[in-house]
């Protein structure tokens, strides 16, 4: 990576607002585990939207204050949640069934690389010591009508995440809409990939050097 590394970007915080701003009324909606889980802290008081994990939950609230978590209440995840009012926990394969069946409108998860025809994968580097965990990412990523990535642009070492080709094991193939990263919001098109906003101090041929890969603004 030749590109110089920003200074600024979009906090994790940040990041899970801007999702959370783009989840309508009414929606259900499965959050990944990692950092798609933060959006639940950020959803609109004022919205009724249907949180779903694959454990079997549906009306999943925000994470609960220190002290008082419920040890048989968790995601997907192992991590203690809450249940709003009206929610409900049922069997597993009741939850896989609803992702399976084209019943979520929207699934935010995390990636190793996102493609740019939209290609995910999230479930295995390929490495020899990685341990696979593909969970059900590849039923969220196919029974979902939307799917969103929340993730960092760059790797550790400053190689984007966005890519032309995947070259870690793909977990779906063209499934991707929308992409949010610490540096960006970008929407995957027809056309390719579409910039939708970009963090301050970052300008567009910053960005389209870091990604490495053709982007429109």
């Amino acid at each position: 990576m030749n590109a110089p590394l920003p200074t600024q970007r979009y906090t994790r915080d940040q990041m899970a607002a801007r999702v959370a701003r783009d989840i309508p009324e009414g929606a259900y909606v499965n959050l990944g585990i990692g950092l798609p889980t933060m959006v639940a802290n950020h959803l609109p008081a004022d919205r009724d939207i249907f949180l779903h994990s694959e454990n079997g939950l549906l009306g999943m609230g925000p994470a609960p204050a220190p002290g008082h978590e419920d040890p048989d209440l968790i995601n997907a995840g192992k991590q203690p949640v809450t249940l709003l009012p009206g929610g409900a926990y049922f069997h597993q394969a009741d939850s896989f069934g609803m992702m399976r069946g084209g019943h979520l409108d929207f699934c935010v998860l995390g990636a190793f690389q996102v493609s740019a025809s939209g290609d995910l994968a999230n479930w295995h580097t390929g490495a020899k010591d990685a341990i696979p965990a593909v969970g059900g990412a590849m039923d969220l990523a196919l029974g979902a009508k939307k799917v969103f990535v929340m993730m960092e642009h760059l790797t550790k070492q400053g190689e984007s995440k966005i890519v032309a080709r995947c070259t870690y094991p793909v977990t779906a193939l063209g499934c991707v809409s929308r992409i949010y990263t610490d540096l960006a919001v970008i929407d995957v098109t027809p056309a390719g990939l579409a910039v939708v906003d970009i963090v301050d101090g970052l300008s567009p041929t910053q960005l389209v050097e870091l990604s490495g890969v053709p982007l429109h603004f």
